[in-house]
């Protein structure tokens, strides 16, 4: 009798879920975004809008919210109700990165927003204003080495994942530079084509300026050759433990159902799939579809954050 009432009672649990999942969504959905028109995170939120729409039935409505690297948007969607109409496309930095840098934060965003999806992964170009006398990585290093004074390097700010990963190639190769932090990372893209400072890591959206030759990309950080630019060596081709790369992922209100989730996911990885989708991230920054496991993008996010935590305590960086 147990054993029946048991099975009754999953029968009747994998019944409600189907109809949760046949019932969502039940209204239009927000996207939100915690960065300018424009920037990473919106692109994909606006390649993956019209997809989601036509494959749910429902409009789906990116909003950007701006402020405090994503912060602001985290916050307005781990305090949205957990039904899965309001979502965030956030940026790794948000997790990974500014858990160790703010003192306070008015969320937890890996307690208060539950990992849908992941969606795009990207690294960065070493690159260099034209003035300066090197040809490729080998010969950069050994420049930087020599520099006196130090050259300088743009970021798109303390503790962003330009100035990390500037700082952990650094230590890696043995060279000093100075850090000139700027509010953002066009700002600092243009400082380093005017010659204002000498080098930054800068996102794959600055290939326009490498092939016009207004940047010099000497190696990519990523796992493997950007599509952009496949001629620019990877960092890990000389130092093989040397990669380093930024994503975006899907996150919902923790509490959203499973079903709500299960079906957002294979949507997107759908629409990631698309051959349109794909072109249109290489067209507009190189940014490659990345698509996991929930398991794997789990594993992911708990890897970076005990990277970043070690790297944000080595650099010392603070953001009050």
């Amino acid at each position: 009798m147990r054993r029946f009432s048991r099975l009754l009672v999953a029968l009747l649990t994998a019944l409600l879920c189907q109809n949760a999942a046949a019932q969502y969504p039940s209204r239009p959905i927000r996207l939100l975004v915690g960065f300018p028109p424009g920037g990473g995170p919106d692109i994909v939120a606006r390649l993956l809008a019209p997809k989601l729409a036509e494959a749910l039935g429902q409009p789906v409505v990116v909003e950007n919210r701006v402020g405090s690297t994503g912060t602001i948007a985290g916050e307005a969607v781990a305090k949205s109700p957990a039904d899965g109409h309001a979502l965030l496309v956030g940026q790794d930095g948000l997790f990974v990165i500014n858990p160790h840098l703010y003192k306070q934060m008015p969320i937890d965003p890996l307690k208060d927003l539950v990992p849908v999806t992941s969606l795009v992964s990207n690294g960065f170009f070493l690159a260099i204003n034209p003035s300066v006398p090197a040809r490729d990585f080998a010969e950069f290093i050994e420049y930087a080495r020599r520099a006196d004074p130090p050259l300088q390097y743009g970021s798109g700010g303390n503790g962003s994942q330009h100035h990390l990963t500037m700082e952990r190639l650094k230590a890696r190769a043995g060279i000093k530079m100075v850090h000139v932090p700027y509010k953002g990372g066009a700002p600092a893209t243009t400082a380093t084509v005017a010659g204002e400072v000498a080098v930054m890591m800068s996102g794959t959206s600055t290939a326009p300026q490498i092939k016009a030759g207004r940047l010099r990309a000497l190696a990519f950080t990523g796992p493997q050759r950007s599509r952009v630019l496949p001629e620019v060596p990877t960092i890990a081709e000389f130092y093989p433990d040397f990669v380093m790369v930024q994503w975006y992922g899907l996150f919902a209100p923790t509490g959203t159902p499973e079903a709500a989730l299960a079906r957002l996911r294979a949507e997107v990885n759908k629409a990631l799939v698309l051959p349109d989708i794909r072109d249109k991230l290489t067209n507009a920054g190189g940014g490659e579809p990345w698509i996991t496991t929930p398991e794997e993008f789990a594993v992911e996010i708990r890897d970076e954050y005990a990277k970043y935590a070690k790297l944000v305590k080595d650099v010392g960086a603070k953001v009050d």
